[in-house]
């Protein structure tokens, strides 16, 4: 099946077979630059742009914002909870319900981006004191049925940057 571009593009997340050292550092600096993009895009966008859908049935790029600090916090605890408890069952969320909420439909998107730069300044804190052993840390995603280690987590948020951030760029 052929991946729609304006959906995923920059395709899906494909995990390397081994996640070194050096691919989870290159990892944690995606994740420790993401902001400082995301504030330079952001300032590009007027309330019009704001509005655009980054494709038919997309979110809006207002949405997308808002999605990450959403998603990026969701993330932060899930760390921290498979750091504290043998592999934990973590709270999904309806990433779609959340989005179209008024706080996804219309709150100011600067306030998701201050969420952001401190989810992620925390974050990658915590990433660079990890040990090795940390990363083999896992969590059970009840809907999706998989326990995902956290090298593996920290590459798809990785990922999820990249990807969000190519579809606010996109309405512009």
């Amino acid at each position: 099946m052929e991946l729609n571009p304006l959906q995923y593009p920059i395709g899906k997340f494909a995990a390397p077979e081994i996640i070194t050292p050096e691919i989870r550092k290159n990892w944690i600096k995606t994740i420790d630059e993401f902001p400082d993009l995301l504030v330079i895009v952001a300032s590009k966008l007027s309330e019009t742009t704001l509005k655009k859908a980054y494709r038919p049935g997309g979110w809006t790029a207002r949405q997308v914002i808002h999605h990450m600090f959403d998603s990026h916090m969701n993330c932060y605890i899930r760390f921290k909870k498979a750091l504290n408890e043998e592999n934990p069952t973590i709270m999904p969320y309806s990433e779609n319900d959340w989005a179209h909420m008024p706080d996804g439909d219309e709150a100011p998107i600067e306030w998701s981006i201050t969420g952001v730069k401190s989810v992620h300044q925390r974050w990658v804190y915590l990433m660079n004191t990890l040990q090795e052993t940390d990363w083999t840390k896992t969590y059970f995603h009840p809907e999706r049925g998989i326990t995902y280690p956290l090298d593996r987590v920290l590459g798809i948020y990785a990922w999820h940057c990249t990807h969000h951030l190519k579809h606010i760029e996109s309405v512009l």
